[in-house]
């Protein structure tokens, strides 16, 4: 459900939204199709098409968003995840961090993680599809 709000979303299909480069989706999932280890469950990542620097050409490089994913009644991510989320998004110099919150029978909610904070609700700030994966 997240990757269809994410491609709906940003494809054009909504009023007012313009097709742009398609995100490419790398989840990791555990045995049998459950939760794995790890703080990211899935990772979108496309091509950058903007001037690069030497020898690079436009196109060489990616844009990856960092994407956790909270179903049903799952509790929000702690102090800790926080931590670790912000520390892989750096490692890989991440352009967003979301949080995809989802109810069954209802389109994701999507939060992008602010860049201080700890406190498990005001940490992140409730965005668009289109927003978080402009």
């Amino acid at each position: 459900m997240t990757r269809w709000a994410i491609r709906f979303s940003t494809t054009g299909k909504r009023f007012g939204t313009l097709a742009v480069k398609r995100w490419q989706f790398v989840a990791f999932p555990g045995p049998a199709g459950s939760e794995s280890r790890g703080i990211v469950d899935m990772l979108a990542i496309r091509r950058d098409h903007q001037e690069a620097p030497e020898p690079l050409l436009p196109g060489d490089l990616f844009e990856i968003v960092l994407v956790q994913i909270k179903g049903g009644s799952a509790s929000w991510p702690t102090p800790s995840d926080l931590c670790r989320l912000r520390a892989v998004g750096r490692r890989y110099r991440a352009r967003a961090i979301v949080l995809a919150a989802w109810k069954k029978g209802a389109e994701p909610t999507f939060y992008v993680l602010k860049r201080s904070g700890l406190d498990r609700r005001k940490a992140w700030r409730e965005v668009s599809a289109s927003v978080a994966f402009e």
